[in-house]
């Protein structure tokens, strides 16, 4: 299953990321030598690294186990390694591979996944450039692989309705083009949080079309924003 990314902070400037939904492993083969790719989603360095590092134990047998991975909304945390393979030939191609990555409408947002490419050697040196082609292709085939997971940035609008508004006005809400986050009863009124796109056009006018179907009946308060799939 997915790790579900943490809430995102001030700083974070992107509104939607993709990931991947569970590990996949994908194998290629060329002049004999044997790639073999897992993709794992991750949230975090320590977790990419022991991903690696359990790669390694598992096929300790063969000669390379070369790694890329991404981290974050912003794609901030970016590293990989050649692991013994010629200087540029195998993490970099990784990690542009992952970054070049179209995802859902044409983005290029793939974030939170390690990628681990093992390499069994098959006795034909590929070159530079076969090497360089070798790892692209055993990343980009697995992504392909994969089934993607979509995470859009959502701010909490919470719409609080006097309790003789309670039936009617969630009703109404249900039927907006928001989702309904959750219901909560309180005394006097009842509270109704919505989940909006977390930008301050799409909040005025989320405001705009709530007040609008309940005829001014509701007040509103901004709550946390949250990832939502």
């Amino acid at each position: 299953m997915t790790p579900f990314p943490a809430p995102p902070g001030p700083e974070v400037r992107a509104l939607r990321f993709t990931c991947i939904l569970a590990p996949i492993e994908h194998t290629l083969e060329i002049q004999r030598s044997v790639f073999l790719t897992r993709l794992v989603p991750v949230t975090s360095e320590e977790a990419a690294r022991d991903v690696i590092e359990s790669q390694r134990r598992a096929h300790h047998d063969a000669r390379h186990h070369c790694s890329a991975f991404v981290l974050g909304a912003d794609r901030e945390t970016q590293r990989s390694s050649d692991d013994g393979e010629p200087s540029g030939t195998a993490g970099v191609p990784m990690m542009q591979a992952l970054l070049q990555r179209e995802t859902i409408d044409g983005r290029r947002d793939l974030s939170d996944v390690v990628a681990v490419t093992t390499r069994w050697f098959g006795g034909i040196l590929l070159g530079a450039g076969g090497l360089v082609r070798a790892y692209s292709d055993s990343v980009s085939q697995a992504v392909s692989a994969a089934t993607l997971r979509p995470f859009e940035r959502v701010r909490e609008l919470v719409v609080v309705l006097p309790m003789s508004e309670a039936g009617r006005g969630e009703n109404v809400l249900r039927h907006l083009e928001h989702p309904v986050l959750g219901t909560d009863y309180r005394s006097t009124s009842v509270e109704v949080t919505l989940g909006v796109e977390d930008t301050e056009s799409a909040l005025d006018a989320a405001r705009q079309r709530v007040e609008a179907a309940l005829q001014g009946a509701a007040s509103f308060r901004l709550g946390e924003a949250a990832w939502s799939a």
